[in-house]
Formats: structure tokens, C-alpha cells, sequence
């Protein structure tokens, strides 16, 4: 695997802030505890690795940092802004530009094509001023350049991940989150799927990972345990 890491940004600050977490669900008149009293900040330019076993609260940590969910109590602040003082329209424009999902399962329109699957989240927020121009780039960037105007059908998984970390990076985000973003592929597409993290990170951005990838965790900056609703370390 040919990745190689540059020295760590030292102008380094918390770019999200998860403090006294608790998450829990209602199940019927039964509440069910997910997360409790979790603490974790997460500097800016990192690569933070989230592991832990199916059910240990891993994926429900990322959607409170992804602004996909609220805490039943505590804070999290994402660029100093509590997501408890946000409107629902306030959180949805946050999560738009400021954050990027790449998911396991791709999520792409399989009538769209490669271009237009990448251009979706600009139609709500979009920081380029050519959208069109710009998702061109990124399908480029990521070899994709002979599969732009291919549906998800027709293409590979590795290049369908690909066009998700593409559509992830549209409007210019802060924080890149990605669950289990090698999960459905092959050794040899994940580990070039990595590299694309890596390279990215080394780029300056933020990037948050959910995996059970021992690979990925050898090449994050931090990893954090999360165990029955806890963080073991961090």
C-alpha cells in the first residue's frame, strides 16, 4: 500500500466538540440508551478512526457529528455552534456545507448519471459558483473522467465509492465522514479508496472514519474504541 503521510498541520484546534453526550431511543414506552457520557474532540486536519463492534453506538456518534441527529443530552459543537440552539433549517444548511457523507452502500440515484449524481447537493447548498465545472474536476481528480455520464449500474463498486467521495467534496467541506467506506469492496479497491482518504487529509482536511478496518486505523492520526455506548480510549 503506498501511503504516505506528511508531518502533522501544528496550527491544529477542535473543529467538533462532543461533550457528556447521552443518545438514547424511544422503543415503544421503553427508552433505550445507545450513547452515554461521551467526551471527544476532534482537531481540525485530523484522520480519527471510530471503531467498535456491531451496536456499540459507533454509527450513532457519527450522525451527532454529521448533524444527522441531536443528543438526547449534553453538547456538540461543530465549529463552536451548538447543534441544540439550531433550527432545523439552521442544522440542514450546517450539515450541506460544512460536512461531506461517504456511506458503504454508495447512495447514489441509479437513474442518474455518474455528473449528476455528483451535482445533487449543490441544488440545496453549493459554495462553487460553477457547479457543473467543478464536478467535472473532482470525477477527474478521481479517474473518472471516461464514466461521468455512466449510471451506477454500470459501474464498478470501487468507481461508485469513488463518485460518492465526489459528490462528498461538491460544495468544499470541512469535516469528510465516512461509515465503512471499504466495507463492500475488494482488498486491492479499498486500500486505493484509502488512499484517497489519505490523500485528502493530507490536503488539510478534517476526516472521520467508522470502520472495522484494522488497515484504516493503522494510518489514522487517533483512534477512538466505542464499546456499549462508551469510549474505551481515544
Amino acid at each position: 500500500m503506498n501511503i504516505n503521510k506528511n508531518s502533522l498541520p501544528e496550527n491544529r484546534y477542535p473543529i467538533v466538540e462532543v461533550s457528556n453526550v447521552r443518545k438514547s431511543y424511544m422503543l415503544g414506552d421503553m427508552e433505550v440508551p445507545v450513547l452515554s457520557g461521551i467526551n471527544l474532540k476532534i482537531e481540525k486536519g485530523e484522520l480519527l478512526a471510530i471503531m467498535g463492534p456491531s451496536g456499540s453506538g459507533k454509527s450513532t456518534l457519527m450522525n451527532l457529528i454529521g448533524c444527522l441527529d441531536r443528543p438526547t443530552e449534553g453538547q456538540v459543537l461543530i465549529w463552536g455552534k451548538d447543534l441544540h440552539s439550531m433550527s432545523d433549517e439552521e442544522l440542514a444548511h450546517l450539515r450541506g456545507i460544512e460536512i461531506g457523507f461517504v456511506f458503504q452502500t454508495f447512495n447514489l440515484v441509479p437513474r442518474l448519471t455518474a455528473l449528476e449524481n455528483v451535482l445533487l447537493p449543490t441544488f440545496a447548498n453549493s459554495r462553487s459558483i460553477d457547479p457543473q465545472k467543478r464536478a467535472t474536476e473532482l470525477l477527474k481528480l478521481m479517474g473518472l473522467q471516461d464514466r461521468m455520464y455512466h449510471k451506477p449500474g454500470e459501474l464498478s463498486g470501487g468507481q461508485s465509492q469513488r463518485v460518492s467521495i465526489a459528490r462528498a467534496l461538491i460544495n468544499d467541506p470541512s469535516i469528510l465522514l465516512a461509515d465503512e467506506p471499504t466495507g463492500n469492496l475488494d482488498s486491492k479497491t479499498g486500500s486505493e479508496i484509502l488512499q484517497i482518504f489519505m490523500d485528502l487529509n493530507n490536503e488539510g482536511r478534517t476526516v472521520v472514519i467508522v470502520t472495522h478496518d484494522p488497515e484504516i486505523a493503522k494510518y489514522a492520526d487517533r483512534v477512538v474504541l466505542v464499546k456499549d455506548g462508551e469510549i474505551q480510549y481515544n
